[in-house]
């Protein structure tokens, strides 16, 4: 029989987003905050009380919580305290209007500020990106449109993907997915607009990470000649699709029966050849001089006769797939680590659903910029403590796991309730017996607690 349930309001401090305290920890031995601080933006913005750092602070704490909407903000409304000692803030949480004005005036003006802090918020929390089997450290790139459809935003305009949005550019490093960089693009640039500005940004970037070899993987849209020479230059691998463009299917396919000596038959009607080709290609060096090099170009042709559903093809169904390479990966190798940057979709994923970041918050292009900015610290701080919780007295799972997705982390360790109460001048955060994630709560906010110190 079930029991009768009543609902009652109590005068307990019961918080539901304590894991900002682990953000906090994160964020509180750096000097972004006073960076922001010291910043020289127009002295008549209102709420001039309220510092820039305690703008920064309270809403990379609501990206963390996959908030991102500045009226979000009066969540925090019914224990300010809290949140200001979980995040650090000096003065007050700012209201949602101080926030959007804030963010007007400030724009993308610290954008080269926001990277090299996450260089430093990662190296000084211990991070080191993982390599892959082979040695390399892989750094995928690619572009992930934005659905902004039916709003009037600044940059707004027709993607690749056939909606209206923005077409925003992503590096992430490492296999467990850590945001290097990225920039926001208008909805109708080309992917390779500013890509080989963007490329040497995040080869500096990476290279302060770590000083493995790098495995740049990039998709056709990027197959430029200019993109080949920085890597090249840059002494980077890399594994970038290839653009075919007019070349012909058919002749590759001849070319593949000729010289292949990996031939497969999956099933009836599909043959796959796989092998490697050469050619030359011709890029301007940095000092602008003309450079000439010959590249490895492993390919996949595949010809079908009888689709999948048994259907004899009167034409036969070729697909040609090609890379360009520098490394000494097998043909097959090539392939593999080429299909394993698929994974990044994954990582766009979690900036786009689970931090809900898909439809930014203002109709400003620059105001947008820096809310995506400030993205790369939540998403990294995010990734930080999900890696940190691996392992850590997990609860039951069925299967090992590599790597917690963001809407794991925001749901259980993010926003985890808990009952709050001061006592010897501390603030004392209770978790509930009936929390099974309280013990990887414990150990994570001690973890980065330490090194806060």
């Amino acid at each position: 029989m079930r029991k009768n349930i009543t609902v009652e309001f109590t005068n307990e401090r019961i918080i539901p987003s304590g894991g900002l305290a682990v953000v906090g920890a994160i964020l509180g031995k750096s000097d972004f905050v006073k960076n922001c601080n010291n910043m020289k933006v127009d002295c008549n913005h209102p709420q001039h009380q309220i510092k820039n750092g305690d703008v920064m602070l309270t809403y990379i704490g609501m990206q963390c919580m996959g908030k991102p909407s500045f009226d979000a903000v009066h969540e925090m409304d019914d224990d300010p305290d809290f949140y200001k000692a979980a995040l650090g803030i000096c003065y007050a949480i700012p209201s949602a209007e101080t926030l959007r004005q804030r963010f007007d005036l400030i724009g993308s003006s610290i954008r080269r500020q926001v990277l090299d802090e996450n260089i430093k918020m990662l190296k000084s929390n211990g991070v080191v990106p993982s390599k892959l089997p082979c040695g390399y450290v892989p750094v995928d790139m690619d572009v992930s449109p934005f659905d902004n459809s039916k709003t009037c935003k600044e940059g707004v305009s027709r993607t690749y993907k056939g909606c209206d949005g923005y077409a925003p550019m992503f590096a992430y490093i490492g296999s467990e997915g850590y945001l290097a960089s990225l920039e926001l693009r208008e909805g109708k640039q080309h992917c390779q607009k500013g890509t080989p500005q963007f490329l040497e940004e995040t080869i500096g970037l990476c290279r302060q990470l770590t000083d493995e070899p790098l495995l740049f993987r990039l998709d056709s849209g990027n197959d430029s000649a200019e993109n080949i020479g920085i890597l090249l230059e840059r002494g980077c691998h890399f594994i970038i699709k290839r653009n075919l463009r007019k070349e012909s299917k058919e002749d590759w396919l001849r070319m593949a029966k000729d010289n292949s000596l990996d031939i497969t038959h999956p099933r009836d009607g599909k043959d796959v050849y796989i092998g490697s080709d050469w050619k030359e290609i011709t890029y301007q060096a940095q000092d602008g001089t003309t450079k000439h090099a010959t590249l490895r170009m492993g390919y996949e042709i595949i010809e079908r006769t009888i689709d999948k559903k048994g259907q004899f093809l009167l034409v036969p169904d070729i697909e040609a797939n090609v890379w360009w390479t520098n490394t000494g990966f097998t043909d097959r190798e090539v392939i593999g680590h080429y299909h394993a940057h698929g994974e990044s979709e994954q990582f766009h994923s979690e900036l786009k659903t689970d931090m809900d970041l898909e439809r930014l918050p203002s109709g400003k292009f620059e105001t947008n910029e820096l809310v995506l900015e400030l993205a790369i610290l939540s998403y990294n701080i995010l990734r930080m403590i999900g890696q940190e919780s691996l392992g850590k007295r997990n609860p039951h799972l069925k299967h090992a796991v590599k790597r917690r997705r963001h809407r794991t982390v925001i749901n259980n360790l993010i926003n985890m309730a808990c009952h709050v109460t001061e006592h010897a001048r501390k603030l004392i955060i209770g978790l509930g017996k009936s929390n099974v994630w309280r013990d990887v709560f414990r150990h994570v906010y001690y973890a980065f607690e330490y090194f806060a110190l």
